[in-house]
């Protein structure tokens, strides 16, 4: 990586870190939930731009896609009024899945342009909806369901990630000679994914020492560092290998020195699921 790159990238964080840790940190979720929903609003145009060739399939989708974002976080009972009418509507995200699936399947009906590649374009606009969509909404869950935690548990995700990314790319550069996977991303190595394991497990560490002691014990941390973190590098390929068979370097150039937004959350959106389904089996298992 360029110093130009890294000077570009500090400069990002420099810009970008504020701003989440205020939203992150606020009383009231909804400023979480707008960053979020604005992410995801880019992330699927990045997607659709990489997968759609005809300009209006991917509009059609991207709104799609934000209806389907919207109401997957907000049908829901800690989402709305505990009062009234909108108890009706509580927990009623089923029929997110309807717009997420049912609604471009209507669209490609009455709009099928190109009858061989319908099947292709239904399945991006699906695809997008719920991969940069859906599972990045759950990072705006963690912060509306965690309670008075619920700042640390998105700040929790973001650092794992970012330490594990910081660790895998100086262990990969200092240390790397065994190529993990060459076909999908040649720079990677099997010393930078151990150096990326190791970076989230001090990030999470660190985090259940300053500011998670009381939520999480270290098997927690264990649980979520190593098999969340492999995971979330897991998503890192994912996407490269989603790059790679459409013959794009970058999602976007949104973020200088970063690329396009989905290439900055890409291990995120396998993540931050990850840590939501645990903390929520856990719950289980004690109310057992």
């Amino acid at each position: 990586m360029a110093l130009g790159n890294l000077a570009s990238r500090f400069l990002v964080a420099v810009v970008a870190a504020p701003i989440l840790l205020l939203a992150i940190y606020q009383r009231n979720p909804i400023y979480t939930w707008v960053i979020i929903f604005a992410a995801s609003l880019v992330a699927m145009a990045e997607l659709f731009a990489m997968t759609l060739t005809d300009r209006t399939d991917r509009l059609v989708s991207l709104i799609l896609g934000a209806l389907a974002v919207a109401g997957f976080y907000w049908m829901h009972p800690l989402a709305l009024p505990h009062h009234g009418a909108w108890l009706m509507l509580a927990d009623s995200r089923h029929a997110v899945l309807g717009v997420a699936v049912i609604a471009p399947l209507i669209y490609y009906l009455f709009r099928y342009g190109d009858i061989a590649t319908v099947a292709p374009r239904m399945a991006f606009t699906v695809f997008g909806i719920v991969y940069a969509g859906l599972l990045l909404t759950t990072v705006a869950e963690l912060k509306r369901d965690g309670g008075a935690a619920g700042g640390d548990l998105v700040l929790f995700v973001l650092l794992v990630v970012w330490a594990g990314d910081t660790g895998a790319y100086f262990a990969g550069r200092f240390l790397g000679k065994h190529k993990l996977y060459p076909a999908v991303s040649p720079k990677k190595t099997w010393e930078g994914a151990f150096g990326g394991l190791a970076g989230s497990f001090l990030a999470a560490a660190g985090m259940k020492l300053g500011r998670l002691d009381g939520v999480f014990n270290w098997a927690d941390v264990v649980l979520l560092a190593i098999p969340g973190a492999a995971l979330a590098q897991v998503g890192d390929l994912a996407e490269s290998l989603l790059k790679r068979s459409v013959g794009v370097k970058d999602s976007g150039s949104i973020l200088p020195g970063h690329g396009g937004i989905l290439d900055r959350i890409d291990a995120v959106l396998f993540f931050a699921p990850y840590v939501f389904a645990y903390i929520q089996l856990r719950l289980f298992i004690a109310a057992l």
